[in-house]
């Protein structure tokens, strides 16, 4: 227990050591005061998680003023590109952040003619400027799109010149950052989204890449496209069956008592059909032709008969005699042309094909006979598997004669079906996630006990140390013997056996005491002792 006389000597004892030994003191005291505080700052610094890097620096004064007025503490790193909070809130203040709209892209968009003024603007400032609004409009739509995290875009406009036989056609390329690696569903969307937003812009002239260089659509790419459009529109028909199922288990299982499963297969190849059908029932006269033809003909022959009556000369013959014939034809000849009715038909399909589908579902066995009763025989379980066998495959569509297949099991859920709690960690795992706290702690720790033990407490023992023993160490004058009674009376005066005991031995603890007992034990000592106090007071 600190008394006033403990404070009154120690009050003497600073008084005796002097200027030189009191400025000693301080400047010991403020090191090793300032060495702890460094020490424990810098040792006991929390850990630290990133936020978000690639920053500018206006980003990163907004989001430090935004993260201060929310009481959040924050470190940015040596370049001043990364934001850091500690363990434990980057959840909080990414939340917080993008509720104030932070970080703010940096794609400027319109907002970039406000900034410029209008005198002195040459028409290439303007267009560039253009070129860049556009860009930076573009960017900021791509980044709403499900799935990209960040976008930027650039586009080559060729310059409109009056005397060029070929005009150069405009193009663009946009660089996109997604959630999941080799993610090529908005590929196709944004590339639509910038030929749209560019004037004569074409989706052929468009390039689409990832900030890992893998090109996700480009001109021409059809047949290497063609798979992955293939397995992205699988996953979207497989969810669209898989939610048709739940709708209608749900309200028969409940939500958490099934699990059910759809693989798609599609065709997408690209067919065309032709069809010419005619219909011999729906005849039409288109022409008719008639040909009609008649004749006669009639053959005489006038030569005389060959005979006596020939060879006279007198006389004529009386009348001519020969054959005669006569012949007459007639044709009629009619064509009539029939047109028949006939229908074409050409059909083109670009869209899918089911081929195939493949369903798997998984029923609580505990909630399926809790449904049925407690009575519930095996019979009992199958038909109702059957029944949900029928639901599923009505509300998915199957087709047998396709080669559709579904599979429906009871099964035991683990724990029925209820959400797992959360397993706690080991202790060695918590000592592993901790070991940077606890070396820190122990670092800080041992720093200020060696500290305290070879500055502070040497320091406090000078302080603490009666003036007659300080001066006689200093000047070769106590002995032993003084050094030990004095020892004695210091364990004597610490030594409080009980309250009276210490009010009746303070009357004998008064300096005079103690120095009556150092002249009794060594008077040659004691004069010595008084002999180099006064040569110091004359030289002081």
């Amino acid at each position: 227990m600190i008394g006033p006389e403990h404070l009154k000597r120690l009050q003497s004892n600073l008084l005796a050591l002097g200027g030189r030994r009191l400025a000693a003191l301080a400047i010991v005291g403020l090191t090793v005061a300032g060495a702890v505080g460094a020490g424990g700052y810098l040792l006991s610094r929390p850990e630290l998680e990133t936020v978000y890097g690639g920053l500018d620096a206006r980003d990163v004064s907004r989001i430090g003023a935004a993260l201060g007025e929310a009481g959040i503490p924050f470190d940015v790193n040596a370049e001043g590109s990364k934001v850091l909070v500690r363990r434990g809130q980057t959840a909080r203040a990414r939340m917080l952040l993008a509720e104030k709209g932070l970080p703010s892209s940096a794609n400027a968009g319109y907002e970039l003619f406000d900034r410029i003024g209008s005198i002195g603007l040459t028409s290439f400032m303007q267009e560039i400027t253009r070129v860049r609004a556009l860009e930076g409009e573009i960017a900021r739509t791509i980044q709403g799109v499900k799935g990209v995290k960040a976008a930027r875009v650039h586009i080559v406009l060729p310059d409109a010149g009056s005397f060029r036989r070929n005009r150069q056609a405009p193009s663009a390329s946009v660089v996109i950052r997604t959630e999941a690696a080799g993610h090529f569903a908005p590929a196709q969307a944004i590339r639509h989204l910038v030929s749209a937003a560019v004037p004569e812009l074409t989706v052929e002239q468009v390039t689409v890449l990832s900030t890992d260089g893998t090109i996700l659509a480009t001109a021409g790419d059809s047949e290497s496209a063609a798979p992955a459009r293939l397995v992205e529109l699988e996953k979207a028909i497989s969810k669209e069956l898989q939610e048709r199922a739940r709708k209608t288990l749900s309200p028969y299982l409940g939500l958490d008592n099934f699990e059910i499963s759809v693989a798609a297969r599609l065709n997408t190849d690209k067919r065309q059909v032709n069809e010419t059908a005619f219909d011999p029932d729906s005849r039409v006269e288109r022409s008719v032709r008639i040909v009609k033809e008649s004749g006669s003909s009639q053959n005489r022959d006038s030569r005389a008969p060959v005979g006596v009556e020939q060879n006279l000369p007198a006389e004529q013959p009386s009348g001519a005699s020969g054959e005669v014939s006569a012949r007459s034809n007639e044709r009629r000849e009619e064509l009539t042309n029939f047109e028949l009715s006939s229908k074409t038909t050409s059909t083109v399909s670009e869209g899918y094909r089911v081929e195939a589908l493949t369903v798997a579902v998984l029923i609580n066995r505990k909630r399926l006979q809790s449904a049925l009763g407690e009575g519930a025989d095996a019979g009992a379980v199958d038909a109702s598997l059957k029944e949900i066998e029928r639901l599923v495959g009505s509300a998915v569509g199957l087709v047998a004669e396709r080669g559709d297949r579904i599979t429906v099991a009871a099964v035991d859920f683990f724990a029925d079906g209820e959400p797992m709690e959360p397993v706690a960690p080991s202790i060695g795992e918590l000592l592993l996630s901790q070991s940077g706290s606890i070396v820190n702690a122990l670092a800080v720790l041992a720093a200020t006990v060696l500290l305290v033990w070879f500055g502070l407490r040497p320091a406090l023992r000078a302080v603490l140390e009666p003036p007659g023993a300080a001066a006689g160490a200093s000047g070769g004058a106590l002995d032993a013997g003084s050094a030990t009674l004095s020892g004695a009376v210091e364990l004597q005066d610490e030594a409080e056996p009980n309250l009276i005991a210490d009010v009746r031995s303070r009357l004998g603890r008064t300096p005079q005491k103690r120095l009556e007992q150092m002249v009794e034990l060594d008077e040659e000592q004691a004069s010595a002792i008084l002999k180099q106090w006064m040569r110091e007071a004359r030289r002081a």
